[in-house]
């Protein structure tokens, strides 16, 4: 973090070292990701192929688009970065015209309808080949290749081990969102719109733009999907979501070392007190989030470059020599607005709070609010209602208005400790998901409250986030992916404070490096701390989940407390620390929360799926017959099963089963339908019966007792071609033998073709 004050001045460009000295951390990164996933046992091939992927069918037109429609070039990594984003974009498009078309597997075409028109038009040539870029610092690029690597080796350790590509045993475990995420990119691979691959036929009113990039990356590609969705895409999005918070830092703060302090604070610094006895406080874990929902993580790979293209537009930072983007820009935020629409339903609400709270702040200070920031409302407000008219269909998918719902379940219903523990649990809320926003505060003080407005912007998205989730309530704590998109504006501005707050410590090289090594010397003990003593939750009160929180942060407190009373004597013993004093806190602060990828990634080896969560079965003979069905039916082709439910509990079914519709990558007629939009946030949650019972009942009588003319009802009526059996769930009827075609078996499952 102390890097951050050692960027060179603005204005002045590094000295350009010999190119092999220049590609080296990219290529070091790369090689280091590359070697995780190889040691996890991603094959050598199926890895090349998705590099050659993301390199001509994701970067290469990207890139040249970005590059046409940005004014000047500031750096190679901020053009190939911000275009890989572009790409991704364009990508959307792609695979939109082709699928839609019935032409899915010709998809590996459309670099073409980019790149030609740059081979052939000559004003379009230039882009190619661009100079004039500024170099960037040695210490930048090192910094980052470590922030990547170091969320590398955390994604091997919590997700990449635990979770095989396909399962080779019975007994094994899978988070329960997994398989469904799988089920919608297989969807995708076919389908223009998916549907709810679960119940064939339903409308999936849902944000499944980041399933049609996996489904799009295993069809260019070639790699089977599974690989792609349980080992190639997450590292890769993370990877590119790193870089782009270090250039998007940069260009914003126009600070090169902002941007990769940034990067440090979201892949490097977890949630404070993640492994104090509660693992899931305040909803899932952002450390989690990134392969429990890698749609998230999907969105701040387009969500990042659109805070860099709203920060353009609203007002550059004063004394940055980063080039503006010109009038591109507003083709650049129609673009990634337009995908961010559908890549996480939290993105665009950010934006638009980050966008109004300037808005408002300059209207009270300034008595005027600029037409560009205008313009930009306008454009995200028309995306927004796109998102809900047009992809959600005004589906509010469980969420409600419903203040303080996060919060509500720490907190006693009654008793005279009810006010103390509100205050307790918001201190905890804070400290849990905000504290590395710490260098926010700092900022806002240096600057006596004077921001710019990029700065205001930055303000707004991290208070949109956690405003929003204090407001609105879900059933299964999703309102916590708003916190997630404000992260994005948050982490540039607390690094931001972080620099200003170095600049004034005017801190020598040495001590630079003393107050580094102090940092990585207070995160290894609190790791440690925290993995040889646990805290334990204590049971009976609500509030007892956040108490090991607020003990751990009084115990920090307490050290920086008698630090803060023996500063004077240290200043006596050592003048150099004068005035050091507010650098060396808010290093400690920033650092409190760098044991959580430790700790998560340590918690894999204690977890049969990589984390304290819900999980189901995956048996390994489940997958088989799922992906042989796979290998030998049509896309088209829907599927029939006798597995709907989890588990079933008093008669009360609990219909959360995808592992058909995921691993056969097919329709099903009906199995689990509990993540269906229409069921989501009804009474019963996860046990509310299927809302059609006729289907149901017809579905379940080829498996109990087959006629032939209830299997040709299914086959005439539903388009079912296939019987999927467990025989552990049904007894297998004598009778289906000889009314359908048997064509797969193994010691659990039948699979039959219906004639």
């Amino acid at each position: 973090m102390t890097a951050l004050a050692t960027g060179t001045p603005p204005g002045v460009a590094p000295t350009r070292r010999p190119v092999a000295l220049r590609v080296a951390p990219p290529l070091v990164g790369y090689a280091l990701v590359a070697a995780v996933l190889l040691a996890t046992g991603t094959p050598a091939v199926d890895l090349a192929r998705f590099t050659g992927y993301a390199l001509f069918g994701v970067l290469l037109p990207g890139t040249l688009v970005h590059r046409a429609l940005r004014a000047r070039p500031h750096t190679l990594v901020e053009d190939l970065a911000v275009g890989a984003a572009v790409g991704l974009v364009l990508e959307l498009a792609g695979w939109a015209v082709f699928t839609g078309l019935g032409v899915p597997h010709l998809l590996w075409l459309w670099p073409l309808a980019v790149v030609t028109p740059f081979v052939a038009v000559p004003r379009l040539r230039r882009h190619w080949r661009v100079t004039g870029y500024t170099a960037v610092p040695a210490g930048w690029a090192w910094s980052l290749t470590a922030v990547v690597a170091g969320f590398t080796w955390y994604l091997a350790e919590s997700f990449l081990r635990p979770n095989p590509v396909l399962p080779t045993r019975e007994g094994q475990a899978q988070y329960i969102d997994l398989a469904f995420q799988l089920s919608l990119a297989g969807a995708a691979t076919h389908q223009m719109p998916p549907e709810v691959p679960q119940v064939a036929g339903e409308p999936l009113h849902y944000h499944w733009f980041g399933f049609a990039h996996l489904a799009a990356a295993s069809l260019v590609s070639g790699v089977d999907l599974p690989t792609v969705f349980f080992r190639l895409a997450v590292p890769a999005l993370c990877a590119l979501a790193a870089v782009l918070v270090a250039v998007v830092g940069w260009r914003v703060s126009g600070r090169a070392y902002v941007g990769v302090g940034a990067a440090a604070l979201m892949f490097t610094v977890g949630e404070f007190g993640y492994e104090n006895g509660v693992r899931q406080l305040f909803g899932t874990q952002a450390t989690f989030i990134v392969w429990g929902s890698p749609s998230m993580t999907y969105s701040w790979v387009l969500l990042l470059p659109l805070v860099a293209v709203l920060a353009d537009l609203v007002g550059r930072a004063r004394g940055s020599a980063v080039p503006p983007l010109g009038r591109g820009a507003w083709v650049l935020a129609a673009l990634f607005l337009a995908a961010s629409t559908g890549a996480k339903a939290s993105s665009v609400p950010v934006a638009l709070g980050a966008l109004g709270f300037t808005a408002l702040v300059l209207l009270v200070t300034r008595r005027r609010v600029p037409r560009p920031l205008l313009g930009a409302i306008g454009l995200t407000l028309a995306a927004q209602f796109f998102a809900t008219a047009v992809l959600f269909r005004f589906v509010s998918h469980g969420v409600t208005v419903d203040l303080f719902s996060g919060l509500r379940p720490y907190v006693p219903t009654s008793g005279s400790v009810t006010a103390l523990s509100w205050v307790a649990v918001t201190v905890a809320f804070l400290l849990n998901l905000q504290l590395r926003l710490a260098g926010v505060l700092a900022l806002v003080g240096v600057r006596r409250g004077r921001l710019e407005p990029v700065q205001l912007l930055l303000l707004g998205g991290a208070l949109a986030g956690p405003a929003i989730y204090l407001l609105v309530g879900h059933p299964g704590s999703s309102n916590q992916y708003f916190v997630r998109a404000g992260f994005a504006f948050g982490v540039i501005l607390s690094a931001w404070g972080y620099a200003e707050v170095l600049d004034r410590a005017v801190l020598s090289p040495r001590a630079r490096v003393a107050l580094a090594a102090g940092a990585a010397v207070l995160a290894l003990l609190c790791t440690v701390i925290q993995l040889r003593h646990p805290a334990t939750v204590e049971a009976g009160t609500a509030y007892g989940p956040v108490l090991p929180l607020l003990r751990w942060a009084v115990a920090l407190a307490v050290v920086a407390t008698v630090l803060g009373l023996l500063w004077p004597a240290l200043v006596g013993g050592w003048p150099a620390l004068a005035g050091r004093g507010a650098a060396v806190l808010l290093t400690g602060v920033l650092v409190a929360g760098a044991p959580g990828l430790v700790l998560d990634a340590a918690a894999a080896r204690r977890f049969p799926n990589g984390g304290a969560y819900a999980v189901v079965p995956m048996p390994a003979s489940r997958v088989e017959a799922a992906r042989w069905v796979h290998r030998h039916s049509d896309p088209d082709d829907v599927l029939a099963t006798n597995v709907h439910c989890r588990v079933v509990t008093d008669g009360w079914c609990d219909a959360r089963s995808f592992w058909l519709s995921g691993y056969a990558e097919r329709a099903v007629l009906v199995e689990g339908w509990s993540f269906a939009p229409r069921m989501v946030g009804l009474p019963g949650g996860a046990y509310a019966p299927f809302w059609d019972p006729r289907r149901l009942a017809a579905n379940d009588a080829a498996f109990t007792a087959p006629t032939a003319a209830g299997l040709s009802d299914l086959r005439d009526r539903y388009g079912v071609r296939w019987l999927v059996l467990d025989r552990a769930v049904t007894p297998e009827p004598p009778a289906l033998a000889d009314l359908a075609d048997e064509r797969f078996r193994n010691d659990r499952m039948s699979v039959y073709r219906l004639r």
